[in-house]
């Protein structure tokens, strides 16, 4: 046996999950994963993410279908391709949800994942900057910091805030989350923190720990139906691992389905169609795919303070060696500076919606990443909990062929009146002073915007998706669900899906620390049934 556990991805569940089940020394563990290491500039440096995001040797993307809910147009997601997976790309925010959010999932029928089981796992993983207390962790493996340079925008756009009855917060990861602030991000002293550099590259030495890259996952190997192994090729050439007591897939909302599917898991007519041998007729492998969908709005600034100009020639030069430097300055902050989580009606009982804002501006066009020339600012907002379900779908036996996405967005009524409320919200926070004194004019989507319709219609083919796609694996015992409250596979013994794949539904947050926890959770269920509890 090649080890007791295979891990297949070492992204944001995978990293946790190769730290925790090897902690006790008791478990061999194999970590695969298709990218390579890279510890270079661009992926530390935290302002990097606006080039890295678009960068082939860091990142796969994957092509939606064109539909009504994304303006009838295909569009690209990327996922992290590198060890620490798509938390070496992302904007670095740390948003936890809300408590409600893993209340529901306990209440569908998965029990030992309500808050009270999940926020343990928050705090003992969480360094938190601010310290501890009954709600954050200190002494963890990530490190989390408080946004390290104010700005007169920020300031203003947080006052605003304020004038509508936010709660101004410097953590808004409490329990009670409406209110606008200062992000919070997975920094530590001016550089990235990912999960392989929080989780992973601490423990590599450790002798129960074998981290293989470069291989590409084919199909899991089975013994009727027990997993007992992983067929793949390992820089290009064809490899089989076996394992002793699982596999573990933690490939992502986009590819653990697939993989599942590739290895006759999934719906068995789709299957068999394609010529694969069917394990477990699972239909809803591949379902419920969640995703957020950004509304991007822009404002033409009265005076020269935007950031703009401070993205390109000598002014980017200088940014960047201030940073080599000193660690310090623009350059060793996140994608976004401010956050707000707000109820778009006030008959709601939580924020329904989350608002991110930054001093600079882009060039109009669909999910366009060019600075304006002018100085201008942007608020960008989506719905927190959208009901509409797309789903991924293998099209061929060939692992390296990306999936069939159908994204769905507003593909339900309720999901389709949000983006009026949204965009009303933002130009009511745009119209309260101070923020309203510094800026001139919308100037996205603009006032020839003003119906519902205009809005979903803008929302549809000027949005984006905001990379946090989750449920294709979803948890449950409902007929579309692949995973139990355990994340075992149904139907097959050996095999669990520890990964974002499983949420039933979205977090009311960005995903990347939510998909940490269950991982963290994940390992702890796992150690669980090995001592017989």
């Amino acid at each position: 046996m090649d080890a007791d556990f295979i891990i297949v991805g070492a992204g944001s569940a995978g990293c946790v999950l190769a730290n925790r089940l090897t902690a006790s020394g008791k478990h061999s563990v194999l970590l695969l994963e298709a990218g390579k290491d890279d510890n270079s500039l661009i992926v530390r440096m935290p302002k990097g993410f606006g080039k890295l995001i678009f960068d082939q040797h860091h990142v796969r993307r994957f092509d939606t279908q064109p539909e009504p809910g994304n303006g009838n147009a295909s569009e690209s997601w990327p996922r992290g391709r590198m060890l620490g997976g798509s938390s070496t790309v992302n904007g670095m925010f740390y948003t936890r949800g809300q408590p409600q959010d893993f209340d529901d999932w306990a209440a569908a029928g998965n029990p030992g994942w309500g808050w009270a089981d999940i926020a343990p796992c928050f705090k003992a993983m969480e360094d938190h900057e601010l310290g501890a207390d009954e709600v954050r962790g200190a002494g963890g493996p990530l490190h989390i910091s408080n946004h390290p340079n104010p700005h007169p925008l920020c300031d203003a756009a947080i006052a605003a805030g304020s004038r509508l009855g936010l709660a101004v917060k410097n953590d808004l990861n409490r329990p009670e989350q409406e209110g606008i602030g200062y992000v919070q991000f997975t920094i530590r002293n001016g550089r990235r923190e990912d999960a392989a550099t929080a989780f992973l590259r601490p423990v590599m030495n450790r002798p129960n720990l074998r981290v293989v890259t470069g291989f590409l996952a084919g199909r899991v190997l089975f013994e009727g139906t027990r997993a007992v192994g992983i067929a793949g090729t390992l820089n290009g050439r064809p490899q089989e691992y076996r394992c002793g007591r699982e596999v573990i897939l933690a490939g992502g909302t986009l590819q653990s389905p697939q993989l599942l599917q590739l290895s006759g898991i999934g719906p068995a007519q789709h299957l068999t169609d394609l010529g694969i041998h069917v394990v477990s007729d699972l239909p809803g492998v591949g379902q419920n795919l969640r995703e957020h969908r950004m509304m991007m709005v822009q404002f033409r600034l009265r005076e020269p303070i935007g950031l703009n100009r401070q993205f390109g020639g000598w002014r980017l030069g200088r940014n960047v060696l201030q940073y080599l430097l000193t660690r310090k300055g623009l350059m060793a902050t996140g994608s976004h500076d401010v956050v707000a989580f707000v109820r778009s009606s006030p008959d709601l009982t939580r924020p329904d919606v989350e608002l991110v804002m930054a001093p600079f501006s882009l060039t109009p066009g669909r999910m366009s990443m060019a600075f304006e020339q002018a100085h201008g600012m942007q608020i960008f907002g989506y719905q927190l909990r959208p009901e509409s379900q797309g789903s991924v779908m293998i099209t061929s036996r060939d692992p390296a062929a990306a999936p069939r996405i159908q994204s769905g967005f507003f593909s339900t009524d309720g999901d389709r009146q949000m983006s009026g409320r949204i965009l009303r919200y933002i130009r009511n926070l745009a119209a309260q002073s101070p923020l309203a004194e510094k800026l001139v004019e919308e100037t996205s989507p603009g006032a020839q915007v003003q119906t519902d319709q205009d809005a979903l219609a803008f929302h549809s083919e000027f949005g984006g998706p905001v990379a946090h796609p989750a449920g294709t694996c979803k948890m449950g015992w409902d007929p579309l669900a692949v995973v139990d409250a355990r994340l075992r596979v149904h139907g097959v013994t050996g095999l669990r899906v520890i990964d974002c794949a499983i949420m039933p539904s979205l977090v009311s947050a960005h995903t990347n620390a939510a998909t940490m926890a269950i991982a963290w959770r994940g390992a702890q269920l796992i150690e669980e049934e090995l001592a017989g509890r």
